[in-house]
């Protein structure tokens, strides 16, 4: 792999962190809300009375906050804070920081959407690699409809028929939360398996749902791959079918899978936020709704930041790792 392509994709990775992180610094800005008088005028409803000297005090968090000071100031204050992944204090949980509050969601999400996407991309995979294969049994075909419906189904609205027929109806699994209230988390066994009754509901909806869209994009490429001139070339070898299979077809089609799934992986803690609101499951998802709530400015800058890094990281480490994947792609010179 030539050095100069890989530090010019090295170079690119951080061109696209810092335009994000410039448009996640002023898109929160251009509301024109102030996020301090918000959360006070919050907190005075809340008590059922209007706080005495409120502009007093909206001074004050602003310069405690450095909201008082110039916008060039601010944002390169917020570079610099981005830089070392210090994202400040949270203004609708303070004195708590925003890595603190992130620290503890993150693990909720990172468990839950990674176990998900693998199992799904596991086997929605091999269900598309299996109903393209001519040699297959044909009641596999009947799997296409209920497939492609899946697909078709946004994460949370399939949660939503979840939660009301096993949940509510059925009674199976708990409906809310990552873990029996009163609970206080820990590493037992106990918890550890309450934690895991939580995550089936919520998990299972985007498994369903994304089940459809590994089958059907593996489908795809595997009627693709029957056609070109290597799977014609292996047939007429009279190699066995399983190797045809195996070594020939699905290899050849596992490379868009995977380039998908690291991206998914990449996608991991915005993936399925609306998921984690609906079972008002504890992770990242359900962090960064209250944040929007709250008009939380840190909180949003810090969760979005964190977002957009994994994406481009996953994005640099596909791209790079892509001649390892398939000999056939390499980015030498002819």
């Amino acid at each position: 792999m030539r050095a100069d392509y890989i530090l010019k994709r090295v170079v690119l990775f951080f061109i696209v962190v810092w335009v994000a992180a410039t448009l996640n610094f002023v898109g929160p800005r251009l509301t024109g809300r102030d996020p301090v008088k918000t959360r006070l005028m919050k907190q005075a409803a809340v008590g059922g009375y209007v706080q005495q000297g409120m502009e007093q005090m909206a001074k004050e968090y602003d310069q405690k906050f450095g909201l008082d000071k110039p916008l060039i100031t601010q944002y390169t204050t917020y570079l610099r804070d981005m830089s070392r992944l210090d994202f400040g204090p949270s203004i609708a949980n303070y004195p708590r920081s925003v890595n603190d509050i992130m620290s503890g969601a993150i693990v909720w999400s990172a468990v839950l959407l990674s176990v998900t996407t693998v199992l799904a991309f596991a086997i929605g995979t091999f269900l598309g690699a299996v109903m393209a294969w001519p040699q297959s049994p044909r009641f596999l075909r009947y799997f296409l409809p209920p497939l492609l419906t899946l697909s078709a189904i946004p994460y949370y609205l399939l949660g939503l028929v979840l939660l009301y027929l096993l949940a509510f109806r059925a009674n199976l699994f708990p409906a809310l939360g990552g873990y029996t209230p009163g609970t206080l988390p820990d590493l037992s066994g106990r918890f550890l398996l309450d934690a895991a009754g939580h995550a089936i509901l919520p998990g299972l909806s985007i498994i369903l749902a994304a089940i459809g869209f590994w089958a059907l994009g593996m489908r795809a490429m595997m009627v693709t791959i029957q056609g070109e001139d290597s799977m014609i070339f292996a047939e007429a070898k009279g190699l066995k079918d399983r190797t045809l299979f195996l070594r020939y077809a699905v290899r050849n089609a596992l490379l868009p899978q995977a380039t998908a799934l690291a991206l998914a992986l990449g996608e991991i803690l915005s993936g399925a936020v609306l998921v984690e609101v609906v079972f008002a499951y504890p992770g990242i998802g359900s962090v960064l709704y209250t944040a929007i709530k709250d008009f939380d400015y840190f909180l949003i800058q810090g969760i979005v930041f964190t977002v957009v890094v994994s994406i481009a990281f996953a994005t640099l480490v596909v791209d790079l790792v892509y001649p390892l994947i398939d000999p056939r792609i390499t980015y030498r010179r002819a």
